[in-house]
């Protein structure tokens, strides 16, 4: 790698994160400009600074294209909206990078955020029915149930557990893990212990989901800032190198002949994105996972690599992913139990890890961090590999 290269090599300069859960009367475009204007404030940047905007929502409206006005952001040399649902976030960074890397922007300002919840109404009715037609051949689904995600990672599971005899008691042991973490973690939703007792108890959602299965729903925005290691070298934080990056669109076509629930696009970006990294599945320290599902962790660990295909269960069993296991897992308590900003969840808590930032929670090793990203029903993902390091 050239002096040049190592100079324009993409990081992560600065990250914000309004507040999270349930925080009412703001819109999701009012959380995604406070997530830009602390990022910019973390990394010791003005918003003058910025000459890059990707933005992305979750099922409210309004964080597009002008979110750049609301800003008084000028003379943008990068903006777009993007959507791959919970690999947006992934995906954003990957565009950003490339685009620093080339010298097409200098410092791009990448910011999820969502407000569906309102008060006086249910946590469960801000998702339900969201994105789905019930007209011709989509009523058909419809009337079988398929009203929401839920189901239809409820199938990819119960697949997963025909196949393989994975378990509903191996998919708490991710939960509790989660939660273990979230005890650690100030920004957590949930913090409160859990069992495996706890989880069987909790009521079936869709089976052979139950509540504790499933993520929560929250309000708020998450933005970082990506530029180059040489512009970073002069501002606030300490730099999170972006040492590789893939995506995968596995395209599922939904018949009994398909690998849904068996495999993750992660089995095709994760190789990829540690190829680019230099690295490989064992220098892994810490993995920040997707996690709307306990059964999401599942698949895109042994997908990744960390377990052979079909022992995920009993790797999550293990003790593995919980604080002194031997792969610590979604170390902010994740999706499950922290807070739910797609994939920026993951993201902003491999940045606190990779500066050496978590507090109580910090891993002691944490010189290669996976990220994933995880959108629709196993149709999308993206893979980062970031390090406080740059390339070797």
């Amino acid at each position: 790698m050239t002096t040049t290269d190592t100079a324009r090599g993409p990081v992560i300069a600065g990250l914000g994160i309004t507040e999270t859960g349930k925080v009412y009367g703001r819109s999701a475009a009012d959380f995604a400009a406070d997530a830009v204007r602390r990022a910019a404030e973390d990394a010791g940047l003005a918003l003058s600074d910025l000459d890059g905007l990707l933005t992305s929502s979750g099922v409210s409206t309004g964080v597009g294209l002008s979110l750049q006005s609301q800003l008084g952001l000028r003379d943008l040399r990068l903006l777009s909206e993007m959507q791959a649902y919970g690999s947006t976030a992934g995906g954003m960074v990957q565009y950003a990078a490339m685009a620093v890397r080339a010298g097409m922007a200098e410092a791009v300002a990448c910011v999820f955020a969502d407000a569906p919840l309102k008060e006086k109404t249910s946590t469960g009715a801000a998702y339900t029915g969201a994105g789905l037609g019930t007209h011709g051949w989509a009523g058909l689904t419809a009337a079988a149930g398929m009203m929401s995600a839920t189901p239809r990672y409820a199938v990819a599971a119960r697949r997963h557990m025909d196949t393989f005899g994975t378990t509903s008691e191996q998919l708490a042991h991710i939960a509790v893990a989660q939660r273990a973490w979230a005890g650690m973690n100030p920004r957590a939703q949930f913090r409160d212990p859990i069992t495996v007792e706890d989880h069987q108890a909790s009521r079936l959602i869709a089976e052979p989901l139950h509540l504790l299965d499933c993520c929560l729903v929250s309000n708020g925005g998450v933005a970082v800032i990506v530029t180059t290691a040489e512009r970073a070298a002069h501002l606030r934080r300490p730099p999170v190198h972006v040492l590789g990056w893939a995506q995968a669109h596995p395209g599922y076509p939904m018949h009994r002949g398909s690998d849904f629930g068996l495999v993750s696009g992660a089995a095709q970006a994760g190789p990829e994105a540690l190829k680019m990294a230099g690295v490989g599945i064992d220098d892994v320290d810490v993995a920040e996972l997707y996690d709307c599902y306990t059964f999401t962790v599942l698949l895109t660990l042994e997908d990744y690599g960390f377990c052979a295909k079909g022992e995920g269960g009993a790797f999550a069993a293990s003790g593995a992913l919980a604080p002194g296991g031997s792969l610590p897992v979604n170390t902010g308590g994740g999706q499950l139990s922290s807070y739910y900003m797609w994939g920026m969840t993951p993201l902003s808590e491999a940045v606190i890890q990779a500066r050496g930032e978590a507090g109580e929670r910090q891993v002691p090793r944490h010189d290669v961090v996976l990220v994933s990203g995880n959108g629709g029903c196993f149709d999308h993902h993206s893979t980062l590999v970031l390090s406080p390091h740059p390339h070797a």
